[in-house]
């Protein structure tokens, strides 16, 4: 934030409140909720900015819930635990470590909010394993007539299926039951392989490994594949030293990439050669340690991302073609692909909504031109059905997602009964799913 403005992380939206809210109580939030009705503004809470689209923008008032964080309850017996919206996944991770206890799956970036990460479709990787929402037993949430609401799957089960992935439509979330797991390690073996080697056998890396995923460069011969195991219990972790992770992730993947970047950016015919050598110079390493630490690194490199779920079955041929195509682009991509899978689930609006997915993710750095980029990506996607990451940049609208998702309807029924002026409704939404009626204050703020 600067003078008031909010911006998201990659710095591509911007968006100036007509006021802040940052309450510390449920109470503050309803509070925030109902005084933004007697102003006739919308209401939308901010969470990280971690988002790729304008999913978080709040013209009217924004909500800041960094002051509403911490573990409400936890039963290690059963790995229920009750977690404040404003927590960031970071916080979590080390919370929960210290009970015991561990999400079963995660993404590589933890600096998103509960709420924000549930919201959004947040995913790890696992060909048996859910997205983060499908981890959530129950939610708690504040209406837009400002009453507090409890869901689960055997209270108010339409709003639970609808609000576990939310968008932020439904209402403000205010509490988050996780079904946690007990700690565990994870054994994570990372190196090169050539790329056509790892899309030939994609199916069978990806069934083979509780959480596989690879990276393609593109120009580059070589993809980096991570593919990371369960440690059985009592054996000990074997985790990298101080100094070597701080070489890795630190120097190489940041400073060392960052500087990669912006050469590129600098001079972009010499991308694809910049690329060549850094696939070329792709390096191994094997190293086990707490689930969360494997799961996730930290990213200092600013890009913009756009991601498409597909069904798994479909990935290699869309890579192939992917791969074929990016050469021909006249402004050359910097980023890497990045390409994960899940299992499917039965949540309205998740993008592996009654399929086995593979997710892949395509991102330029910050700067460098992208619009054709993803252009070509997403035609090539849509002829297999792809579905956007709610959270990250597509140009689809609520006539096309409708024809994606077989409860799109549903969702829609259920925002329009709990928020029929769109009180918690921004342009992107508006886009999406269409704006409730038509009227009332997300026309107006």
């Amino acid at each position: 934030m600067a003078d008031g403005t909010w911006r998201n992380w990659a710095g591509n939206v911007t968006v100036t409140p007509v006021r802040w809210e940052r309450p510390v109580s449920a109470e503050g939030i309803a509070q925030a909720v109902t005084a933004a009705a007697a102003d006739g503004l919308t209401i939308r809470a901010v969470g990280s900015g971690h988002s790729f689209t304008p999913i978080a923008a709040a013209p009217g008032v924004a909500l800041d819930l960094s002051g509403w964080a911490g573990i409400v309850a936890a039963d290690t017996r059963s790995g229920l635990v009750t977690v404040r919206s404003g927590t960031q996944l970071r916080e979590l991770n080390a919370d929960l470590d210290r009970l015991g206890l561990a999400l079963a799956n995660l993404g590589d970036i933890d600096v998103q909010t509960v709420a924000g990460a549930v919201s959004t479709g947040t995913h790890g990787t696992g060909a048996g394993l859910g997205g983060l929402a499908t981890q959530i037993e129950g939610l708690r949430l504040v209406l837009a007539d400002g009453s507090a609401v409890s869901c689960s799957a055997t209270e108010r089960p339409d709003l639970f299926v609808a609000a576990r992935v939310g968008l932020g439509a439904l209402g403000i979330i205010t509490e988050v039951t996780l079904r946690c797991v007990p700690a565990f390690a994870l054994a994570a073996e990372e190196g090169p392989e050539p790329v056509e080697d790892v899309i030939g056998r994609f199916g069978e890396l990806a069934a083979a490994h509780d959480h596989f995923e690879f990276y393609w460069i593109p120009y580059g011969r070589n993809a980096l594949v991570k593919q990371n195991n369960r440690v059985p219990a009592g054996q000990q972790a074997r985790p990298l030293s101080a100094a070597r992770r701080f070489y890795e992730y630190e120097v190489m993947e940041n400073a060392a990439f960052g500087l990669l970047c912006r050469t590129g950016r600098r001079a972009p015919r010499i991308i694809p050669r910049l690329n060549q050598i850094t696939s070329a110079a792709l390096s191994r390493r094997s190293y086990s340690d707490r689930s969360h630490r494997v799961f996730t690194t930290r990213r200092r490199v600013r890009f913009v991302e756009s991601e498409y779920a597909i069904p798994a079955a479909t990935a290699p041929e869309v890579l192939t073609e992917l791969r074929r195509e990016v050469p021909k682009l006249a402004d050359p991509v910097m980023f890497p692909v990045e390409v994960r899978v899940a299992a499917a689930d039965d949540i309205w609006l998740s993008t592996a909504n009654g399929r086995a997915s593979a997710y892949i993710a395509i991102h330029q750095y910050r700067g460098l031109p992208y619009e054709a980029y993803f252009a070509l990506f997403e035609s090539i996607v849509a002829r297999v059905g792809g579905r956007p990451h709610w959270g990250k940049m597509h140009t689809l609208d609520a006539a096309r997602l409708r024809a994606l998702y077989p409860h799109f309807d549903d969702f829609v029924r259920i925002r329009d009964e709990v928020d029929p002026d769109g009180r918690f409704a921004n342009p992107y939404l508006d886009r999406v799913l269409g704006p409730p009626g038509g009227s009332g204050p997300a026309a107006r703020a």
